[in-house]
């Protein structure tokens, strides 16, 4: 996952330069074509299995019956693409290892989804990530994030497919259009026919194939240079082994904060609110199993970040030994990982297959995710809402039927990437500039409660405003300049690594040797910041249109689709910390409080009575559990408030709700208003002289 740039487009096929294209041998090509067999073969296995008794759960969510382990290479595997095995080790060799230190933003960015996303969405039973977005906010909303995510595969899954077999081509003279047809074709027809299950499953075969092409590299180019010691002594001698970068300026490229931060949104985007992803989490037998397979990717994208890496150590020490050809150093840095493994496994009948074959199983799994990803939400968010009288094996039929048009529409975008030239560049930072903005919108509305159908559209449309003003200013910026870009910030073209990268955005601004001002300057804002850039846009928009148009008053409110930040961040703090704050936990009693045994509410927290709801109350032994009533949420009167935290106190209560017999209560005090207890996504301002006061302000902004 890295960015490789390029100081030119790729080279064409029908270019007249006359570079040296070594020969495929038979065993080369034997070795792709297994891997073309082997990938249909699982999928149509998944097909005729059972067939005629295929269920559209069973086709989308593959009956929700997954492991952990293949559900966590399946995810690895779903942004692990070609671009990104030829783009990380170029980004290595140019610019040194300041790029590894991204591995620091996965223990977040994958914890975030695990502990927050994954239980909302997995008690939601969901099938599109985009179902949550009707049930917190309405089915506009639904339309408007489903629609956003359509553009944004549909303009990227050309591309992913046409961009490395371009490279390959110019590398290799390996056929164009036939790499094309072939792998558009095969993963059409197993991704169709197999649906969920077989792209798993074939994922789970491609990421095998994929790392035992990257290592057959790593050990024969690293044998040929003396071993991995002589290697690194001699990327450090050259400067390529980097230090920490702790400069907290956003505007250069690659800094710890810049890779470690911002990466985190740029790995949220991904692996909490994209469809691709949260398909697959839903896909778990049980939310543990879900929980445990964003765990497992942890180790799994390490693994992958350091082998690209070294791989591009290995190919710096070996052209240092073995300079490149002229045509070599001419070419576009997302072909020098190809100009390598033909230099190194020449005369190895089989290995440059395996390498091919690595190279085009990563296209594979992300080209199969976005299909499968696509026909889910078209059949989920704009099929059937509006025509829920198909029967299942029409429904069947039309999830296929979705896959196939998907197949050939992405190989139409591959058409047309290959007539768009320089507009390419454009076209897959078109791609990179949506994931923010929809982490805005579903951070929005799932950590803050008065967030409303206008304010989320209104933010998500300022989201998406934001990030293409900005991004079309770097493209702009990056093809008006004829300055070389510099090894501190900055590029002039890069094709994205991967579909993580991509999320974030793929272009970076180009870097002169005077330092740009104005909007340049703005345009110049590290790649890795632009999710988060886009996605706080989002929110603060929303929460500022929210509350000019009367939060969610008259708007009924599903606490389930709401994560109550505040008692959990509360629950880490040690007892003396909760006491001091006049926090209490689980097993505490306020004072003047006589316990009695609970009785059910006489006014439920939702408008429907009979549906059960997620109890938020930080005092309630339930939380986390379905429930259809709370003791604690039914009280009003200043002792019940006593029992709760003083920035909590505000929006701890029902409208019309009863206190409970039993209890000793002072005189009766306004009812309190929200039906969520402690809700608020804020920390408590602990060093206000008066806290009180400024916490029923914010109390009365963030309640319902």
């Amino acid at each position: 996952m890295s960015v490789g740039v390029s100081t030119s487009a790729p080279v064409s096929p029908t270019s007249g330069t006359s570079v040296s294209m070594p020969a495929f041998s038979l065993v080369d090509y034997v070795v792709f074509v297994l891997l073309l067999v082997l990938s249909l073969a699982i999928g149509l296995y998944h097909a005729c299995r059972g067939w005629g008794r295929h269920t559209v759960g069973e086709l989308l969510m593959a009956n929700r019956k997954m492991g952990c382990l293949p559900v966590a290479l399946s995810l690895l595997a779903t942004f692990q693409s070609a671009v990104a095995i030829l783009g990380v080790p170029s980004e290595i060799y140019r610019f040194g290892t300041q790029y590894w230190f991204l591995g620091c933003c996965y223990f977040l960015g994958l914890l975030i989804p695990a502990h927050i996303f994954i239980p909302v969405f997995y008690r939601l039973h969901l099938t599109s990530a985009y179902e949550y977005l009707e049930l917190r906010f309405n089915k506009t909303v639904r339309v408007c994030g489903t629609v956003t995510f359509i553009f944004q595969m549909v303009i990227y899954m050309g591309v992913v497919l046409y961009a490395p077999s371009l490279a390959l081509n110019a590398v290799t003279g390996f056929d164009l259009w036939l790499s094309v047809l072939a792998l558009g074709i095969v993963c059409t027809i197993y991704t169709a026919l197999g649906g969920l299950k077989a792209v798993i499953w074939t994922d789970v075969f491609q990421t095998v194939v994929m790392f035992l092409g990257q290592l057959a590299v790593i050990t024969v180019g690293s044998a040929k240079v003396g071993g991995l010691g002589h290697v690194w002594a001699v990327a450090s001698q050259h400067g390529r082994i980097s230090g920490f970068e702790l400069n907290p300026d956003p505007f250069v490229r690659h800094t710890f904060w810049t890779l470690a931060i911002g990466g985190v949104f740029m790995m949220l985007s991904l692996y909490g609110v994209n469809q691709a992803q949260v398909q697959r989490y839903l896909s778990s037998r049980t939310e543990k199993a879900a929980m445990l397979s964003c765990y497992a990717v942890f180790p799994f994208q390490q693994v992958s970040l350091c082998v690209g890496s070294l791989i591009g150590l290995v190919m710096f020490t070996y052209y240092q030994e073995y300079p490149m050809s002229i045509q070599q150093a001419q070419a576009a840095p997302d072909q020098f990982v190809l100009y390598f493994v033909m230099d190194i496994l020449k005369g190895l009948p089989g290995l440059p297959g395996l390498f091919i074959a690595c190279l085009f199983s990563g296209s594979l799994s992300t080209i199969s995710s976005a299909f499968n990803s696509l026909a889910t939400v078209t059949m989920e968010d704009l099929i059937r809402p509006w025509f829920p009288e198909f029967s299942e094996a029409r429904a069947i039929m039309l999830s296929r039927g979705l896959a196939f048009g998907y197949g050939l529409l992405c190989l139409g975008m591959a058409y047309i990437s290959s007539q768009m030239g320089p507009v390419l560049q454009a076209a897959i930072s078109i791609f990179g500039m949506v994931g923010g903005p929809l982490l805005g919108l579903f951070c929005l509305g799932m950590f803050f409660p008065c967030a409303n159908p206008p304010g989320a559209i209104v933010g998500l449309l300022s989201g998406l405003v934001m990030a293409f003003w900005i991004g079309i200013g770097s493209i702009v910026t990056s093809m008006g300049s004829s300055m070389p870009p510099s090894s501190t910030n900055g590029s002039n073209f890069s094709l994205p690594t991967n579909l993580t990268v991509a999320t974030a955005t793929t272009l970076m601004p180009l870097t002169t040797v005077s330092k740009p001002t104005g909007l340049r300057r703005f345009y110049s804002l590290s790649y890795l910041w632009y999710s988060a850039h886009n996605s706080t846009t989002v929110i603060v928009v929303g929460l500022i249109v929210s509350l000019l148009t009367g939060r969610m008053r008259g708007r009924s409110l599903n606490p389930a689709t709401i994560y109550p930040v505040l008692p959990k961040l509360l629950a880490l703090l040690p007892l003396s910390w909760q006491k001091r704050l006049h926090c209490r936990s689980y097993g505490q009693v306020a004072p003047n409080v006589q316990v009695t045994p609970p009785i059910p509410l006489q006014m439920p927290l939702t408008s429907t009575p009979s549906t059960p709801f997620l109890c938020s109350c930080p005092r309630c032994p339930s939380q986390d559990q379905l429930s259809l009533g709370c003791p604690h949420t039914a009280v009003s009167g200043s002792t019940h408030r006593a029992a709760l935290p003083w920035w909590g106190r505000r929006i701890s209560g029902l409208r019309g709700a009863q206190p409970r017999p039993g209890l000793v209560s002072s005189p009766p005090q306004p009812t309190l208003r929200s039906p969520l207890c402690c809700a608020l996504p804020l920390f408590p301002p602990f060093s206000l002289p008066h806290p009180a006061l400024l916490g029923c302000l914010l109390a009365g902004m963030f309640s319902v």
